[in-house]
């Protein structure tokens, strides 16, 4: 296990790897206040970059932007950034279908410009699964991602089996409950 957690306990971003992995972290990084964490290593002879990122809940479009321009030197083709973004990247990730912000248009130019996309929305383009619900607002998002260099989808596609998992729990529309 990997983690990063800041000294007011604010955030902590984790990463767990099965023992089974054979995974040796030959790099890192963490933030200080705990929105972040990036490990590097190989996995099964090739080598791998994964980032969580756990986004404050204020401003998190521009943070998670400014943090990939920051790490942008870390990243390949072989890496996977994952967590809560903590904002919608489209209209499907709402239920309110609430249209994009400009500082979300921004972060996903920059998620372009970097050759990165959302696995889970590339490959299904019009399905609305939801990974949060606000009750106060009654309205069903998906805040939580996975993204990769657009040059890693094949890989994706071969195991699109276990995205579900990994990109899980979903939020139940009819019971409210997470699953």
């Amino acid at each position: 296990a990997f983690h990063a957690n800041g000294h007011q306990k604010q955030a902590e971003a984790a990463i767990l790897i099965s023992d089974k992995t054979n995974f040796k972290a030959t790099a890192v990084k963490r933030h200080k206040e705990g929105y972040y964490v990036m490990v590097k290593g190989p996995v099964q002879q090739e080598n791998i970059t994964i980032i969580n990122i756990y986004a404050p809940n204020t401003g998190a479009p521009k943070f998670i932007k400014q943090l990939l321009i920051d790490l942008r030197n870390e990243t390949d083709g072989n890496t996977i950034i994952v967590g809560e973004f903590d904002t919608l990247l489209t209209a499907l990730d709402s239920s309110s279908r609430q249209k994009v912000n400009k500082e979300t248009k921004d972060l996903n130019y920059t998620l372009e410009q970097m050759d990165l996309t959302d696995i889970y929305r590339t490959f299904h383009q019009l399905t609305t699964k939801y990974t949060f619900f606000s009750s106060a607002h009654r309205i069903y998002s998906k805040i939580n991602y996975m993204v990769s260099h657009k040059a890693s989808l094949s890989t994706f596609k071969k195991n699109l089996s276990h995205t579900k998992y990994t990109l899980g729990p979903w939020c139940n529309k009819s019971t409210n409950q997470y699953q």
